[in-house]
């Protein structure tokens, strides 16, 4: 007869994780600190401390040396003096160019948007009704464009729209007169749109496809009439889809720099083209600081009433 082991059962031992987990319990780290870490550190070290920089920068004035603008702290005397300028902010909302210049960029940016929103809202209600063979050819053929640059696609527009381009000699073949594209609002618009539709096909694909059937089926035997199928059910719990599109495609337009430039013609003014010269052909570091920062406040306030209208559509 043997006799029982007093160790038994073995001891049981705590993962390696456990053991890590417990240990940071007793500090007071959870593991939802550590997951929202990662994103806290990238925001602190990537948005606001530039943010910082950018807007002491603005609180100062030009001046000729290195850095080009005066020094926010100075010291005199063993005290130390903290010199604000507000001066630069005053400037954008009393010179006139800065005033159009931020009205134009809205402007343009809001056309595009809406453009943007016709022409890509067809195209994603069609890919999540396509069969699913199809949807993967579907998507990839819309996110083909992002493997090539920018500044490649911009400057093969400039191949179709210019005087002697692709689509004025194609119209000269039906003795058509030319049409003047280039350095134009047009050109702008075409520019963008075209740069910006995967921005809004993607975000209405990923709601449509996730759209009840027998919603649809149900509203067809009631015998309401695809226009009124797509008004009453379809449109609105699109809506998600169509916000969050809309925001994708206007935040970056209102700021672009490269399609204007290339594009756009003298009159085509836009805030992304004033800060360029602000800050490299004037070398007005402080100008374009408050530039910046004004541009910041202009994208973020449509950013709070379109996440208010999103989330109450999500409410509903």
């Amino acid at each position: 007869m043997t006799t029982p082991d007093p160790t038994y059962p073995p001891p049981r031992r705590l993962k390696p994780w456990n053991a890590v987990e417990r240990r940071l319990a007793k500090i007071g780290i959870t593991g939802r600190m550590l997951v929202l870490a990662a994103p806290a550190l990238w925001l602190l070290v990537f948005f606001l401390i530039p943010l910082a920089v950018v807007f002491g920068i603005s609180l100062t004035t030009k001046q000729f040396g290195r850095p080009p603008y005066s020094p926010l702290l100075t010291t005199e005397d063993g005290m130390v003096q903290l010199t604000l300028h507000l001066s630069n902010y005053v400037r954008l909302f009393s010179d006139n160019l800065y005033v159009a210049a931020y009205l134009s960029s809205i402007r343009i940016a809001f056309i595009s948007t809406v453009i943007t929103l016709l022409i890509g809202y067809p195209m994603a209600y069609a890919i999540a009704r396509s069969p699913d063979p199809w949807r993967n050819i579907l998507l990839m053929l819309v996110v083909l464009p992002f493997f090539t640059s920018l500044l490649l696609r911009v400057y093969a527009l400039t191949g179709f729209m210019r005087g002697n381009g692709v689509i004025n000699q194609v119209l000269g073949v039906f003795g058509i007169e030319p049409l003047v594209m280039m350095q134009t609002d047009f050109a702008v618009y075409v520019g963008l749109v075209y740069t910006y539709l995967p921005f809004m096909i993607l975000p209405l694909y990923t709601t449509l496809v996730k759209l009840d059937e027998s919603l649809l089926e149900a509203s067809a035997d009631l015998g309401a009439r695809p226009l009124r199928t797509f008004l009453s059910i379809t449109l609105p719990l699109s809506l998600p889809g169509i916000v969050a599109g809309s925001m994708l495609v206007f935040i970056p337009a209102i700021g672009e720099f490269v399609i204007p430039s290339l594009l756009g013609g003298p009159e085509t003014l836009m805030i992304g083209r004033v800060l360029w010269d602000e800050f490299f052909t004037a070398t007005n570091w402080p100008r374009a600081a408050a530039v910046a920062c004004a541009m910041l406040v202009v994208v973020v306030v449509p950013i709070m009433l379109l996440q208010r209208a999103q989330n109450a559509v999500v409410e509903k």
